[in-house]
Parts: structure tokens; C-alpha cells; sequence
């Protein structure tokens, strides 16, 4: 004859006095449905278990989704406070060349990308492929430089905010930088009326810095930032 073991008095009265603790711990409520299930036998189904199984299931999904949604949100005030205290810097510039110094120092380290250049268009220069001075990340291009480097030479229409991976730089924007870019944000600036546009161009080390997959709301919030600081200086 075989008898089931007792369970100690002590054990069984703290279960007793404390229920939750069994309840809460997944591993001994799985085993306590397995040994259920072993009494019954093969011939009777648990549709209770089964129901609580997919209660599981489903609840485990849900904390997935859950904690998902939680780092988005974080990762969305992150970005938000590095662009504010990015315009922030920008706001204190009192000159263009002031301005070009905080771009390529403070605003990039607070944007954390590995090299900023401004681009503008102008009629000076017939060849848009011939490259002019460049002073402390700006330099000048021919009348319609801007919509054939954001659209890599296909045509069509420029976005306000591009983003996108690549092999490398060009090396005609971020110079000896170029090889090692590899991701870049193309921000086009319209600098008011009677004024060819403008272009900021935000290079990465980091592939996944900037993709066509990311929400670009704040780049556009500080494109327009840069427009209405830049319109004060350009002529």
C-alpha cells in the first residue's frame, strides 16, 4: 500500500495564512495544474487549464506590448529634450559664423551625430559638381544642388526631412569625414523669398542612426528652427 506523503504543519499553515505566495509563483502553480492533470488521467480534459493557458499566453503578450510601448515613449522624451536643447544652443548664436561654431561642436555632440554641414545654394557657381570654399562646416553649391542630393540624382520630389542609410558620405559634403558615414538626415531649409534654399546635412558613424522607418516630427520642428535663425544672416 502506498500513501500519499503529509505536508508538514508548519508549510501548510503559512500556505494557509499566506495563499498569494503559491498564486503569485508561475513555476508551483504549473506544477500543481501538471499534478492535477496526472490524477485525472489522459481520459478527462481540463478545459479550465487549457482556458488558463491561453490566459497566460495572452497575458505574457501583453507584457511584451507593454514594455515595448514603455521604451518607444522613453526613447521618444529622449529625443524630444536632446532637439530642445539642441535649438536651445542654436537660439544663443549671435552671428552666422557663431552659429556655424555651435553646429560643429555643442549641437552635435547634443544631437550625437559625428559631423554637421550646411549647404547653400548659389548663383555664383555655374557647376553644381565644382566645390567652393568651405568655412567651419558651410559651403556653397550651384542653383539646384540641394534637390539632386537629397534625391540622389533620380528627380522628383524633395521631402522636407530625409533620412537614410549609406555605403559612405559624399565625400563633396563631409570631405576626409566621408568614408566613415554611414547613415544621414537631409534636412532642406527654405530661407525666404528671392533666396536659393538651403540644405543641412547631419552624418552618422552609426548605420542605425538615421532609416526611412523613423518618425521625423522633431527633425522637421528643428528645420524650421533653422530657418527662421539662418534668414536673419543669409542674404
Amino acid at each position: 500500500m502506498t500513501s500519499t506523503p503529509k505536508i508538514e504543519d508548519a508549510l501548510r499553515a503559512k500556505i494557509i495564512a499566506t495563499p498569494d505566495v503559491i498564486l503569485d509563483d508561475k513555476d508551483v502553480m504549473r506544477a500543481l495544474v501538471a499534478a492535477n492533470e496526472k490524477i485525472m488521467g489522459d481520459n478527462i480534459v481540463d478545459l479550465r487549464g487549457i482556458a488558463m493557458d491561453r490566459l497566460e499566453s495572452r497575458l505574457d503578450r501583453l507584457e511584451d506590448t507593454h514594455r515595448s510601448v514603455i521604451a518607444a515613449a522613453y526613447e521618444n522624451v529622449a529625443g524630444t529634450n536632446q532637439i530642445h536643447r539642441a535649438i536651445l544652443r542654436i537660439l544663443e548664436a549671435d552671428s552666422l559664423t557663431d552659429l556655424l561654431a555651435h553646429l560643429q561642436s555643442d549641437v552635435a555632440e547634443t544631437l550625437r551625430v559625428d559631423a554637421i554641414r550646411l549647404v547653400l545654394e548659389s548663383d555664383q557657381n555655374d557647376d553644381p559638381l565644382s566645390p567652393m570654399a568651405t568655412e567651419n562646416g558651410k559651403m556653397h553649391k550651384a542653383p539646384g544642388y540641394m534637390d539632386a542630393y537629397v534625391t540622389q540624382g533620380r528627380g522628383g520630389i524633395s521631402r522636407q526631412v530625409t533620412l537614410r542609410r549609406v555605403d559612405h558620405g559624399d565625400a563633396d559634403v563631409f570631405g576626409q569625414d566621408a568614408e566613415q558615414i554611414r547613415s544621414e538626415a537631409c534636412l532642406k531649409l527654405d530661407l525666404g523669398a528671392d533666396r536659393l534654399p538651403g540644405l543641412l546635412v547631419l552624418g552618422s558613424k552609426d548605420a542605425e542612426m538615421f532609416g526611412p522607418q523613423q518618425g521625423t516630427d522633431l527633425l522637421v520642428f528643428f528645420t524650421g528652427v533653422m530657418e527662421r535663425v539662418l534668414r536673419r544672416w543669409i542674404t
